[in-house]
């Protein structure tokens, strides 16, 4: 059975992760995916060189862990743009395409020679993506911008972390977000196309995926309750973070209403008079009494044996799990999924293998691929 995209072409003049990451979900879902590289290749190649699973961990045939899991499935294609010839076979790929995706620093692209006004009007068909910090214009738009330096100047990081200091979010949220609603956009133009015969102009900033995000901090902060950083814990939500049990293990729980708060405090707390506290009742009075709720729930978790304590909780459906530094829940894939299976969860061992070893490749090697690519195009 073909995979959704199947048939359809995106070009994508792309680096380091947004864009990366909304391609590769193009990949997964059955599109073919070009990726356009400069002569000395995307710079995240040079990330880390982690990502080897048949090398010893951090030797030099080792590749970046974050370009091995975005890049899988995709064509790379190295084009030194600065060459006519190689301007004329980026026009002739887009001239094929149905999606061009692209991460350059704004007005890029149009100093090459493809201004995106132009590629709309010459290819009426064409869905063109832009992903940019802080939009296309704007007295942000020529500002560089890094995950981190997002996460700052969005607010994330100011309820990320400890009471003692903000933190910045230990993977690349910036970055991905934007890639998943560049492809959530993406999809959705591609959808209207099919209507209206029209591709669209879609432009995806890094911030703008973040202020979304950051809807509720900014609620209620204007409630009057500006949220505070609590590491673990849930400003909006008590009982909820980790405790630590008899045996020294860290048992999170999340209770997410009143009737989780009812069965915890019976069955396994074992305190019915505090099941019918009123001033416990609800989550906002749990809340307004923090310390005394995480103290009651503190005591009997501290009491009692992990293995005991988890049997507990999961006979009385209540949400926990053990606090870890990495967990392989479901097999080789979770850990690495770049190797065996795309994102639909289909097992794709050729075309992922297929993927390693074209990304493996000298970029030096690779420019018999532009010749294929010449040839492809006609």
């Amino acid at each position: 059975m073909p995979l959704p995209l199947s048939g359809l072409l995106v070009v994508s003049l792309e680096q380091a992760v947004a864009a990366p990451m909304c391609t590769c979900r193009l990949a997964d879902a059955g599109a073919r995916v070009i990726k356009v590289e400069r002569p000395e290749g995307d710079f995240a190649r040079s990330y880390d060189k982690l990502a080897a699973p048949t090398s010893p961990r951090g030797s030099a045939e080792g590749e970046s862990a974050y370009f091995v899991w975005l890049n899988r499935g995709k064509e790379s294609l190295v084009l030194d743009l600065a060459r006519a010839d190689d301007k004329a076979l980026l026009a002739a790929m887009l001239a094929k395409a149905d999606v061009f995706v692209q991460n350059l620093k704004p007005g890029a692209v149009a100093k090459l020679g493809f201004p995106l006004d132009e590629l709309r009007r010459a290819h009426k068909r064409l869905v063109i993506c832009s992903i940019s910090g802080y939009g296309e214009d704007g007295p942000y738009a020529a500002r560089k911008a890094y995950d981190m330096l997002v996460q700052a100047e969005s607010g994330l990081a100011s309820v990320t972390g400890g009471p003692e200091a903000p933190a910045r979010v230990g993977v690349s949220v910036c970055d991905i977000a934007a890639g998943m609603n560049a492809y959530e956009a993406i999809l959705a133009a591609l959808y209207a196309r099919e209507r209206t015969g029209e591709g669209a102009a879609i432009s995806i900033s890094m911030f703008d995926a973040m202020a979304e995000w950051m809807a509720v901090p900014l609620i209620q902060y204007e409630g009057g309750a500006p949220p505070k950083r609590m590491g673990l814990a849930h400003t909006s939500i008590a009982p909820y973070g980790a405790f630590k049990t008899k045996d020294g293990a860290d048992i999170l729980i999340s209770i997410q209403s009143d009737r989780e708060w009812r069965v915890l405090a019976e069955k396994v707390l074992g305190d019915k008079a505090l099941a019918a506290d009123p001033a416990f009742a609800t989550n906002v009075e749990r809340v307004k009494r923090r310390g005394e709720t995480d103290a009651r729930v503190a005591a009997v978790f501290g009491a009692t044996h992990e293995a005991a304590l988890t049997k507990k909780l999961a006979e009385n459906d209540i949400a926990f799990c053990p606090r870890q530094r990495h967990r392989r829940s479901r097999g080789p894939s979770a850990a690495a999924p770049h190797r065996d299976r795309d994102a639909l969860g289909r097992r794709q061992l050729p075309r992922a293998a297929r993927a390693q070893r074209r990304h493996a490749t000298p970029l030096r090697r690779r420019a018999r691929a532009r010749r294929a690519h010449r040839q492809d195009l006609g």
